[in-house]
């Protein structure tokens, strides 16, 4: 019998059930197949497993939730953070995103950040398409849900990528941080991090420049 890792990362439980009784169904429909499924529902939790993992035998798969609040030294600001990390420290492991977000822009960050072996939008998923996507992700992946492959569809294109700095500016700034303050936490110049907000400014299509405005769609688009 083949057993396999799995790494849930996701803070709302019963979507966590949810993907575990997927494998659970899998498992029973293939008596040659079993998982090892861990739970896990915060960026601390789901770093030291990572890190665990990357001592030890590595893990299969991880479901990884974007929407998800920092870590408590706020270096992991999100699940793309996590996505990042995963790859560098567990480059074999199948990486199957889900998110709630469905925004043709924060979808192209993510495929370019991360490059998932799969991509769910929750809205798509019924108990079968979940099934599907592990068993597909498992044999021969990429499989993407409806909404992403629609927007893949559309070839969308942006010009300018949010990477960690611009998502390390924005979480700054919703918490309080005034731009002055900026270079002490982040590793740039001041007239640099000046440059990176009007560039989201544009990004965002922020009709008053307002940097409150800016964190609100910002907020929305699920990129804080």
């Amino acid at each position: 019998m083949q057993t396999k890792s799995v790494l849930i990362i996701d803070d709302h439980p019963l979507i966590s059930s949810s993907y575990k009784m997927a494998f659970e169904h899998i498992s029973s429909q293939d008596a040659t197949l079993k998982f090892d499924v861990k739970i896990v529902g915060n960026c601390d939790d789901a770093m030291d497993s990572i890190k665990k993992a990357a001592k030890a035998k590595g893990i299969d798969i991880i479901f990884l939730d974007i929407s998800l609040p920092p870590s408590t030294d706020g270096k992991i600001l999100s699940g793309e953070d996590l996505g990042e990390k995963i790859n560098q420290l567990l480059p074999n492991t199948k990486v199957i995103i889900s998110t709630t977000y469905n925004d043709n822009y924060r979808v192209h960050t993510i495929l370019n950040t991360i490059d998932p072996d799969g991509f769910l939008v929750k809205k798509d998923l019924t108990p079968e398409e979940l099934i599907d996507a592990i068993k597909k992700v498992l044999v021969a992946p990429p499989y993407y849900s409806t909404t992403v492959l629609n927007m893949l569809r559309k070839q969308f294109t942006v010009n300018y990528q949010i990477d960690k700095i611009d998502r390390q500016l924005l979480y700054e700034l919703s918490k309080g941080t005034k731009m002055k303050e900026l270079p002490d936490v982040i590793p740039m110049s001041m007239a640099g991090l000046e440059k990176r907000k009007r560039l989201l400014m544009e990004v965002f299509n922020v009709p008053d420049k307002s940097d409150k405005q800016m964190i609100k769609i910002a907020r929305e688009k699920g990129f804080i």
